[in-house]
């Protein structure tokens, strides 16, 4: 089984917002700048093609990155990707680990503590919390602020990816309140030069890491 590197910045697909580009383009840039972990979120799309662009991102992210598929198990399996990641309401994290026999992370999407400690004690391997901030994926949906990610990230042992409204100006906050990382879509996707925009926040998100470590308060 695949390694979670931390701090890790995870990018979540959309090609509803890579203004015209192949998303293969967006991602390839993406992992050149520095992205650890893809996830790949289709909702809507039909399994076959699910499928097909699950493949399309591996051959760009063997050996450079991980790769998610979002609540498909069986197309994680068959494309051979690292992992999974699974909504909050989606099938148990015990099921979904005996379906792919311990060769898949498990990610769990989750909206608070109690969740949080709910996704741990059930075997997920890591955790995506928000939503963080105000994000235009989810427009006018709560946000928790870093308190959340503080709250959660000393009540479990598994690494926190931060999600919502993650951009330049606030991911050091997020690693500093105790985040293994972040996730996020539209500052990386939506920029005009998305490995410049990758190599930036891995840049602010590793000298915040330092900084954390350096205090011993991680």
């Amino acid at each position: 089984m695949a390694r979670l590197p931390t701090p890790c910045l995870s990018l979540v697909t959309d090609r509803n917002i890579t203004a015209g580009r192949d998303l293969e383009e967006v991602v390839e840039a993406a992992v050149a700048g520095g992205v650890d972990l893809v996830q790949l979120r289709e909702k809507e799309r039909p399994a076959g093609d699910v499928y097909l662009m699950a493949e399309r991102l591996r051959a760009i992210t063997r050996g450079k990155a991980l790769l998610f598929v979002n609540d498909r198990v069986d197309i994680a399996l068959a494309a051979e990707c690292d992992g999974v990641q699974l909504g909050e309401n989606a099938m148990p994290t015990s099921a979904a680990r005996a379906v792919c026999g311990g060769s898949l992370l498990i990610g769990r999407s989750v909206h608070s503590l109690e969740g949080a400690k709910r996704a741990e004690a059930d075997g997920a391997d890591l955790l995506v919390l928000g939503t963080i901030f105000p994000t235009g994926s989810h427009p006018g949906a709560a946000t928790a602020g870093v308190e959340l990610v503080q709250a959660v990230a000393e009540e479990v042992s598994v690494p926190v990816l931060a999600i919502g409204g993650i951009n330049h100006d606030n991911v050091a906050a997020v690693i500093r309140a105790g985040a293994s990382g972040v996730a996020l879509i539209s500052a990386i996707s939506g920029s005009p030069d998305p490995e410049t925009a990758a190599s930036a926040l891995k840049g602010r998100m590793l000298e915040a890491w330092t900084q954390v470590e350096a205090k011993g308060s991680r």
